[in-house]
């Protein structure tokens, strides 16, 4: 299959009728760009983090719920003994000392997480950038360039 064929086929990803280019405050070199969009990448690593945190948070939850089923589904079969020690020993524990699920992912939003973000958004106003994706925008812009 030649370009052509595939154009036709599946269509171009050049586009000639993206948006306009963005226009870039006065002073806002290719440097800076880079640095900020550098910036965005690390707050982007964070966020991912944050949600898998919070899905560390889900499952753990989740798991203390169906081990409260197990420690029933014990009693029924008799074994009341054991569902003694898993409920005393595992239901309702912390996950770290004196912590919970809900505790953990609340300090990390309170003392990292917020901090973080704010940190960026500073900076970026610092700079006179109003663009949190400018480097990727352009990047786009570049690459949908029409041959």
């Amino acid at each position: 299959m030649d370009v052509d064929e595939a154009v036709e086929r599946y269509g171009s990803a050049k586009r000639a009728d993206g948006p306009e280019p963005r226009t870039r405050p006065a002073g806002l070199d290719d440097e800076t760009v880079r640095a900020l969009g550098k910036l965005s990448e690390a707050l982007e690593v964070v966020e991912h983090a944050r949600g898998m945190l919070y899905a560390f948070h889900r499952l753990t939850g989740r798991a203390d719920a169906t081990l409260q089923k197990a420690v029933a589904q014990m009693r029924e079969a008799g074994l009341d003994t054991q569902a003694d020690v898993v409920e005393e020993c595992v239901v309702g524990r912390n996950v770290l000392p004196g912590m919970w699920t809900f505790q953990v992912v609340e300090a990390y939003d309170d003392c990292y997480w917020s901090v973080f973000r704010e940190v960026v958004a500073r900076v970026r106003e610092e700079v006179g950038e109003t663009e949190r994706h400018r480097y990727e925008a352009e990047m786009r812009e570049r690459e949908q360039q029409p041959r």
